[in-house]
């Protein structure tokens, strides 16, 4: 009988790999990789296939954020009852949901903010999140808009950018607190949410701006 041998194919690291090792990494060395090259290598991998995901440290960091924005997503799009929430509602889970997910990681999350300076007011490894953000927040804005839930005013297209330094305001404020359980980032997320909808909806802001709108277009008549 002839002997034959096979030769096995090398089965490619796959990208959440990557993302998993990279986070191990930096926990564990307190530190980047030096390169590309070794961090494959102690994979058993290759910059080829690091290269088919990322292209750098950075975008390899932006994605881990950007997954599990993805992953907040999918879990509250899953719940069956979320087709029938309010916006505000709506709002109120993802940041309930995304909170519970940076629990998973807590030890990651707080390595990167403890990097902070003061000065860093939005923090470069959470820009791979804000496209998805922005997509995610003006399409609940249309929604409320439709819903009467959101007010059209004329700066409403700028409501977008207040969510996200919102969004970011809850990060760090989850970052610091000490609370058990993250009580009072619960409560934060609650009072932030509600207060932002009493601004953005109709009421008192309106009627201030009718009126501010009624005195000056009548300025001659108060001189």
């Amino acid at each position: 009988m002839e002997k034959t041998t096979a030769t096995k194919a090398k089965k490619a690291t796959s990208k959440e790999a990557f993302q998993e090792a990279y986070i191990e990494y930096l926990l564990t060395e307190g530190k980047n990789p030096n390169s590309i090259f070794l961090f494959a290598k102690n994979l058993k991998s290759s910059e080829n296939d690091f290269y088919k995901y990322f292209n750098s440290f950075k975008s390899l960091e932006r994605s881990i954020w950007a997954s599990w924005f993805e992953q907040t997503l999918k879990t509250i799009e899953g719940d069956s009852a979320y087709v029938d929430y309010s916006v505000r509602e709506k709002i109120l889970a993802f940041h309930y949901t995304w909170i519970e997910l940076l629990k998973n990681n807590r030890s990651f999350v707080m390595y990167r903010f403890d990097q902070l300076s003061k000065r860093d007011s939005q923090p470069e490894f959470l820009n791979g999140i804000k496209p998805h953000f922005d997509t995610f927040i003006n399409d609940l804005i249309l929604e409320g808009k439709d819903t009467t839930e959101v007010a059209e005013r004329p700066f409403s297209n700028q409501y977008s950018k207040l969510f996200w330094m919102h969004f970011l305001f809850i990060c760090k404020f989850w970052a610091n607190d000490e609370s058990a359980d993250f009580e009072k980032t619960d409560a934060a997320i609650e009072k932030s949410v509600n207060l932002a909808f009493d601004l953005i909806g109709k009421g008192a802001l309106d009627s201030l701006i009718d009126f501010g709108k009624f005195i000056f277009q009548n300025r001659p008549s108060f001189k």
